[in-house]
């Protein structure tokens, strides 16, 4: 779907990273990957606007450039997680997490992706977001911009993984678990994340 922000994602994909990496390792090495990322205006202030897309694949490649692969997933994971807290705190309604709380599982998976899904674009640039509903659900990224022109053993977009786990706890079930089963930088066609509970 085309919007008028094509290319560009919310600043949560940059900012959280920020705050995973500061809680880590300390505010040095917060500032040494965002001057690897060439992304050092942001050190003086956060972005508060949609951001380029390319900043985000920048940003994650020195991520891994910097810690390895391994620590850089985890500080991804836990950036996506944060991520994950924003929106339940300041974007998705009350009423609304209160509903599907409630609901059975599977009925608020399938309202959950129709959000996350019309929200897409926010996180996904020019990527494209699909999902399956059926259990166990599956989310997949074509062409994601956390692992553009990677390659690596391992998948690499954790931060999606965390995000999607942070809101399919709190609104769906409390023992899901989310796990990138396909990624793109492994070869894959498209990055599969799968959620079970």
């Amino acid at each position: 779907m085309k919007h008028e922000n094509h290319g560009r994602v919310g600043p949560n994909a940059i900012i959280r990273v920020a705050e995973a990496l500061e809680a880590a390792q300390g505010p040095e090495a917060v500032s040494e990957l965002f001057r690897r990322a060439g992304l050092e205006r942001y050190l003086d202030a956060m972005p508060t606007e949609m951001v380029d897309e390319g900043e985000v694949t920048r940003l994650q490649a020195a991520l891994r450039d910097l810690l390895g692969i391994p620590s850089a997933r985890a500080i991804a994971r836990d950036a996506g997680m944060r991520t994950g807290d924003y929106l339940l705190a300041v974007r998705i309604p009350r009423p609304a997490q209160a509903i599907l709380s409630i609901l059975p599982p599977r009925l608020a998976t399938r309202t959950l992706l129709k959000a996350i899904g019309g929200n897409a674009w926010t996180f996904v640039g020019t990527g494209v977001f699909s999902a399956d509903p059926s259990y166990p659900p599956k989310l997949t990224v074509s062409d994601s911009l956390l692992c553009r022109g990677a390659t690596a053993s391992e998948p690499l977009c954790d931060f999606y993984a965390g995000t999607f786990e942070r809101l399919f706890r709190r609104l769906v079930h409390p023992k899901a678990q989310v796990t990138e089963i396909a990624c793109h930088a492994v070869g894959a066609p498209d990055c599969v994340f799968e959620i079970r509970w």
